[in-house]
């Protein structure tokens, strides 16, 4: 190696004399030459940051976590059908199958999913889309904007529906759906129809009251033997697991809860358990001129309602006349108006303790906030917060109470169905959940997580005793209001409940035709309906007297697909409107519930769905590329294309991660 180099050895080195350029670089020099070297690095570092630190473009890969068969067949199939057909348009697709507790637990709770698929409680009334889509709820758990979506106008859609009264009422539902079916931050795809199978020969009455509701099993007619045991053959083993009112991953639609707590008031359904809002009668029981939902007295004896007066002297809500159109987002809302209930007087709790208006007033504050502003981290109850946000403020008087809205009167009424809650019990609650080496999250209380067993409410039944995975047994309370001669409600006429776990509609099925069961407490799979019926059918032919009857009801609940809109490319609301118009939901309906469900444009019964996205036989909004559940592979890309998305040479969708 050489060693002419004058910076190879220190005794070459020559230093220039003070004020001097000869001989090396001046410090001038030397500081310009760095400035040069500054910019020139600068340049490439930038070149190089603009290379390296851009996402790379692949192909969209996504998950679909929808339940297993166990849980959920229906759910299943869509999500493999659905599948099948985004595949076809170029998306990399992987189903996840998961347990009832374990899906919602991960879409309802930890927010862990790309898309999913499966079946939303809902309502007969548009009143669930607030809590179901409004940014106010995008971190909160449950079915409170599972799906993370944030939209500022749409909020104020959300906001005029919950405040508007009679015509305008009307008009700003319509508004809200349009916006739904224009964002599609989910898809509806149908509303099912349910089927049950009851015996008739120890209870009858059985068409009284919805068989997923409390008034379904009660004021039967008294049983014709001395067993006065009421057995159902039950599909879903959680009520065995876990009797938690407030638990999301084990509640359903609230039969259990509704048969061991107290409601201030209970939704009235029509004849035969029939969703009085999707009912072809001119006049369904159960709802009023408004489309509205009505009410019988429960644990209230009875309620009115006042309306508050506007600037002009009008009331607020009245036809619209004080309806706000300029809602500030970040404002306080003024009250609309005061609900006021008479609470039912002697009433206890299973275990003797009086329950009283410190009771319901501690419910509506608890569901706010179950650390009841202790902790620095709210933890509002993941259910019944639609039902409890619009009221502002609880007062109350011996056993009267009074409720500050800041809603319409019917969306200020659904209070009226939360559970009562024994302030005793739950008030020792609200502390910070500790399980041993697990880390729990931020606002969870021990009120989330505890199984509550027993249970104590004041309902109609009372807890006796629980195998996991095989029965729970209820016990009739005896001291419950509806026994009283005075009460003209229905009540318990089995002395005991027994709800037996069998996880498929097959074998319950055999359990009420060998007279080892009496109902199958939940909607029967799409599968054996036809099965189901024409054996009636048969029957029927064969015997008046047959003691078998298969009852049908509707509801408000329905099967969709989510998006998690807190990621992309799911927060877009052009590739959404994509992926709806990928789903043929007659073909679905046909295919995977034989018929027995009704395609949606719109998540609401058809009393409420405006004539622009009322099924014409295809999606007035999104209507499917292709033809009898075949896609037209080309039309999809074109359209992902319009949307700005783009393929590859192998026709796969491309996205930017």
């Amino acid at each position: 190696m050489s060693d002419s180099s004058p910076s190879s050895s220190p005794d070459r080195r020559r230093t220039p004399s003070a004020g001097s350029d000869s001989g090396g670089l001046s410090r001038r020099a030397m500081l310009a030459a760095s400035v040069g070297l500054s910019v020139s690095t600068s340049g490439c570092l930038r070149h190089v940051r603009s290379i390296v630190n851009r996402n790379e473009v692949e192909q969209l890969s996504l998950t679909i976590t929808t339940l297993s068969a166990d849980g959920d067949r229906e759910s299943i199939q869509l999500a493999q059908d659905i599948g099948a057909t985004l595949e076809a348009a170029g998306i990399d697709i992987e189903i996840d199958m998961q347990s009832r507790e374990a899906f919602r637990r991960s879409i309802l709770i930890n927010h862990d999913f790309d898309i999913y698929v499966g079946r939303h409680p809902g309502d007969i009334r548009p009143d669930f889309l607030y809590e179901t889509l409004h940014s106010k709820f995008a971190d909160e758990s449950g079915w409170q904007n599972p799906f993370g979506f944030t939209n500022l106008t749409f909020d104020t859609y959300l906001e005029r529906q919950q405040r508007a009264g009679g015509e305008e009422r009307e008009q700003a539902v319509n508004q809200t759906l349009e916006a739904l079916a224009l964002e599609q931050p989910f898809v509806p795809i149908c509303v099912p129809h349910e089927f049950r199978l009851v015996r008739t020969d120890r209870f009858d009455g059985w068409k009284q009251g919805h068989l997923a509701t409390r008034m379904g099993y009660l004021g039967l007619d008294p049983p014709t033997t001395e067993e006065a045991v009421l057995r159902a053959a039950h599909t879903d083993s959680r009520p065995s697991q876990n009797l938690n009112p407030l638990a999301v991953e084990f509640r359903n639609r609230g039969l259990v809860t509704g048969l061991l707590y107290d409601s201030l008031a209970v939704p009235r359904w029509s004849e035969g358990g029939t969703d009085a809002g999707d009912s072809d009668d001119e006049e369904p029981n159960g709802i009023d001129e408004d489309g509205d939902r009505t009410y019988s007295p429960w644990l209230g004896a009875d309620w009115t309602w006042n309306e508050n007066e506007n600037e002009d002297g009008d009331e607020r809500t009245e036809n619209g006349s004080g309806i706000d159109t300029d809602l500030d987002p970040d404002a306080d809302l003024e009250p609309t108006g005061t609900l006021t209930v008479t609470l039912r007087e002697g009433c206890q709790f299973h275990d003797g303790h009086e329950l009283t208006a410190d009771d319901v007033a501690f419910t509506v504050d608890f569901l706010s906030d179950t650390t009841r502003d202790d902790n620095e981290f709210p933890a509002p109850s993941p259910r019944y917060r639609g039902h409890i946000d619009p009221i502002a403020d609880v007062t109350k008087q011996g056993n009267e109470l009074e409720f500050t809205c800041t809603a319409s009167e019917p969306v200020a009424k659904r209070v009226l169905e939360i559970p009562i809650l024994p302030a005793h019990i739950w008030g020792e609650r609200t502390e910070t959940a500790s399980i041993p080496a697990i880390t729990v999250a931020d606002g969870t209380t021990e009120a989330l997580i505890t199984d509550n067993l027993p249970p104590i409410g004041s309902g109609p039944f009372q807890f006796e005793n629980r195998t996991q995975r095989e029965f729970v047994t209820l016990e009739r309370f005896d001291e419950h209001f509806t026994r009283r001669e005075s009460v003209a409600l229905p009540e318990a006429s089995a002395e005991t409940l027994r709800i037996r776990i069998d996880p498929r509609s097959t074998s319950a099925i055999e359990l009420v035709e060998t007279d080892e069961a009496d109902v199958t407490s939940l909607a029967l799979e799409s599968y054996v309906v036809d099965d189901v019926l024409e054996a009636e059918s048969e029957r029927e032919q064969i015997s008046d007297s047959d003691p078998l009857e298969v009852i049908e009801s509707s509801t408000g609940s329905f099967y969709h697909l989510g998006f998690n809109a807190r990621t992309a490319p799911f927060s877009n609301p052009r590739f959404r409107r994509v992926i709806a118009r990928l789903i043929d939901k007659e073909q679905l309906v046909s295919d995977v519930f034989y018929g027995h469900a009704r395609p949606i444009a719109a998540p609401v019964t058809r009393e409420w769905t405006p004539d622009s996205l009322a099924w014409t036989g295809t999606d007035p909004e999104t209507p499917f590329l292709g033809t009898d559940g075949e896609l037209d592979v080309e039309a999809a890309r074109a359209a992902f294309e319009e949307a700005g998305f783009r393929y590859d040479d192998q026709g796969r969708l491309r996205v930017r991660y």
